[in-house]
């Protein structure tokens, strides 16, 4: 703990560890603190809560934020409709239709008070993938459209394989690209992890707990640059930061890292940037008529 603080303290530019006294910070996945009937899980006495779950957060999301701003939004989690009618997970881990292809722990908006307490809330802007399906073919879509494969279909070694992942994202985009929605949509395709291989590349230390290896990000839209490699620092912040900009939402909060400025970034090494901590807005991925302005 010591070392690592005194090594943030060392570098040319100093970074804030975004530590603060007295608080906890979780390093690993724990269950959130609600289930999908709204009710909460931390205190709720139930064979499917375990201490490795979380109470409910109040610290505002992109959710809040696009709500605040009435921007349209929805969390599409594969298999959420075989969850929510057993919220509790009781037969959690076994087989039948709510076994464990939801991911609960992968729903952000399943950890936030303002969302998961509001009944309301909840119809709105959690739903499944057969939704999805529909809301293309209908062209109801929101604004923005987070998308979440079950365990069996994310790819995960575990529980998946990255063939069914794909597929997964085929028909996504292909029913995107079918639909009036290809000629103003953006699909951003990521991972969520590196899966533990070894990578040489850059690492920035954007705060105690740094970044991971790289991961794969391809963006399918009528407004990206053909072939063009992006050498912009970013991490997942960076579809948040994308969210904030295209919308003109401002950031989340101003201890999150969404509040980094965009890299600057020297000729002779772009992965590196001059200003660190900073984390990209995927801006530069693209050319739209208006300029991201």
């Amino acid at each position: 703990m010591k070392e690592l603080l005194a090594y943030l303290a060392s570098l040319p530019h100093p970074i804030d560890p975004r530590c603060e006294e007295g608080h906890y910070y979780l390093l690993n996945n724990y269950n959130p603190g609600y289930f999908g009937n709204g009710q909460n899980a931390y205190t709720n006495h139930n064979p499917a809560n375990t201490p490795f779950t979380i109470p409910p957060s109040s610290t505002p999301s992109i959710g809040d934020l696009m709500n605040a701003h009435q921007i349209s939004w929805k969390y599409y989690g594969d298999q959420w409709n075989n969850y929510v009618p057993d919220p509790y997970q009781e037969n959690y881990g076994t087989p039948g239709p709510t076994a464990d292809e939801y991911c609960s722990i992968c729903n952000p908006f399943q950890y936030d008070t303002s969302i998961m307490s509001n009944p309301t809330q909840i119809a709105q802007h959690i739903q499944d993938t057969v939704n999805l399906y529909d809301d293309i073919a209908s062209g109801s879509l929101p604004a923005v459209s987070i998308v979440k494969p079950s365990g069996y279909t994310d790819g995960h070694p575990a529980s998946s394989k990255l063939q069914l992942f794909e597929g997964f994202v085929q028909k996504i985009v292909e029913q995107v690209q079918a639909s009036p929605y290809k000629d103003d949509t953006a699909i951003f395709i990521t991972f969520d992890e590196g899966g533990g291989f070894y990578d040489s590349g850059y690492v920035q230390p954007v705060d105690f707990f740094g970044d991971g290896t790289r991961i794969p990000l391809i963006v399918v839209s009528p407004f990206t640059r053909p072939g063009h490699i992006s050498h912009e620092y970013g991490d997942h912040v960076s579809i948040i930061k994308f969210i904030e900009r295209n919308w003109r939402l401002g950031t989340i909060t101003n201890r999150s890292r969404d509040n980094f400025p965009n890299p600057v970034v020297s000729h002779y090494n772009p992965y590196v940037p001059l200003n660190s901590p900073a984390l990209g807005d995927l801006f530069d991925l693209f050319d739209f008529p208006w300029n991201g302005q």
